[in-house]
């Protein structure tokens, strides 16, 4: 490492460590990280082999993870602790995304990697970002899954994280694949190799205080088995978000009637109908709309309906047949009848209303279904993106990476060297760090790989 950055590391250290020491007791309560986000690309390089003309393959997302732009995928719905006094975070996200190239005759892949439920946790001044990994070996084959593996680690720079309230947020920290991290990549990058940078957003909260606990009485109303609420999400398909917010369409998409927006998917809820548990068989309509609307499009979802029968589902809107999904049997488990992330395919009638841009037969965005048949049960909860995040995204090109992280600015806009975001104040000291970063802006850059 350069001299000057090392001092310049120090600098920057003691700038930070002098703002966020808490000045309160000393020692703080610790609090609970409920909500919030990671956003990660893994490494932009491998994103390109994957979907380029060697590995002809393609990537998709799994529990509720979602695209930001820039070639980043975010896990949601954090949850952990945080200690201000100690600085020590330890935030497990949720999602995935699966990784497929090489296809091989039997329809399987040479290339078959899934990255899920990503996981950072910082104490001491270190970082680490584990996963749970699923990965084909790149040489025999083999299918290896792995749980909590620490895929990187992450290069904190000497910020001090004591003294943080909510939300906690880190932007751009610099990533290196650990040794265990590369075995489980399947031997495509050895240690050592830099990773795409990571940012996190969390909300922390005071630890709630145990309940006491107390009988419930039954509830009058619906009959055993009969629907008492439903849901279904559905975030129509991924690369039609992304055009509708991109640089040809300009637009985005409104709201309305009830349904909510999770990040990856839109959640038309408060269902009403008929649920046949003997049969199987489901008959419900759902509040909400969707509206998206930019150059040359404008388009509007809702009245959204879901008919399953023989294990296949439809969904319509307005009356008009979109989509058909595999549902298998309804059959409810403790009051909860559910369908999760079921593959889906447009129908020739949403064909139409797609105006054409897609044909029959093309996959849309999964779908997942929930109906509870009990009062004492309750929906799975949308995706939890935490405090300030963006809806909808607007995906950007992607920029070159710089080895150092990017702070959040008080206005929203990114500068170029990384810190906590804590709600520092003190322009004296602010100055100092500005200089620390003016030091760290001539640090040696990287060379670009060849490698995927």
């Amino acid at each position: 490492m350069l001299p000057s950055r090392s001092l310049a590391a120090a600098l920057l250290g003691a700038v930070l460590g002098a703002l966020l020491v808490p000045m309160g007791p000393a020692h703080a309560a610790d609090r609970t990280v409920r909500g919030g986000r990671l956003d990660w690309g893994v490494r932009s390089s491998f994103q390109s082999y994957v979907t380029g003309p060697v590995a002809k393959g393609s990537w998709s997302l799994l529990g509720g993870a979602a695209t930001t732009g820039g070639g980043r995928f975010r896990f949601h719905s954090a949850a952990g602790s945080y200690d201000p006094g100690g600085g020590a975070l330890d935030a497990a996200f949720f999602g995935g995304v699966r990784f497929t190239g090489h296809a091989k005759a039997d329809g399987s892949y040479e290339l078959d990697l899934t990255i899920a439920r990503p996981a950072v946790r910082i104490s001491g001044g270190r970082g680490t970002l584990y996963a749970d990994m699923t990965s084909r070996a790149k040489d025999t084959g083999k299918v290896t899954t792995s749980t909590r593996v620490p895929l990187a680690a992450l290069s904190l720079g000497g910020v001090d994280m004591r003294g943080g309230g909510s939300p906690v947020a880190l932007t751009d920290v610099p990533a290196t694949l650990t040794p265990q991290g590369a075995a489980a990549f399947a031997g495509y990058y050895p240690a050592g190799t830099a990773l795409d940078p990571v940012s996190l957003s969390v909300d922390t909260r005071a630890p709630d205080a145990p309940a006491s606990p107390t009988p419930t009485p039954p509830s009058p109303g619906a009959p055993s088995g009969s629907l008492v609420d439903a849901a279904v999400d559905w975030g129509v398909r991924r690369t039609f978000r992304e055009y509708v917010t991109g640089s040809v369409a300009q637009g985005g998409w409104t709201l309305s009637g009830g349904a909510q927006d999770g990040g990856a998917l839109f959640r038309f809820p408060r269902g009403h109908g008929a649920y046949d548990p003997e049969k199987g068989t489901l008959d419900a309509e759902f509040a909400g709309a969707v509206r998206f609307a930019g150059t040359g499009l404008d388009l509007t979802l809702g009245r959204i309906a879901v008919k399953v029968a023989d294990g296949r589902g439809t969904l319509s809107s307005a009356g008009r047949p979109l989509i058909t999904f595999a549902t298998g049997r309804l059959a409810p488990h403790e009051g909860l009848v559910a369908v999760a992330e079921a593959p889906a395919t447009l129908t020739a009638e949403g064909a139409e209303v797609f105006g054409g841009r897609y044909p029959a037969g093309t996959a849309m965005d999964p779908v997942s279904l929930a109906v509870t048949v009990d009062r004492a049960a309750r929906l799975p909860a949308l995706p939890d993106l935490g405090s300030g995040a963006r809806t909808p995204p607007t995906p950007k090109a992607p920029a070159a990476q710089e080895a150092a992280a990017r702070p959040e600015s008080a206005a929203g806009s990114p500068s170029d060297h990384g810190r906590l975001y804590l709600g520092l104040a003190g322009a004296g000291v602010l100055a100092a760090a500005a200089l620390a970063y003016a030091v760290l802006r001539r640090r040696a850059r990287e060379p670009a790989r060849p490698t995927p």
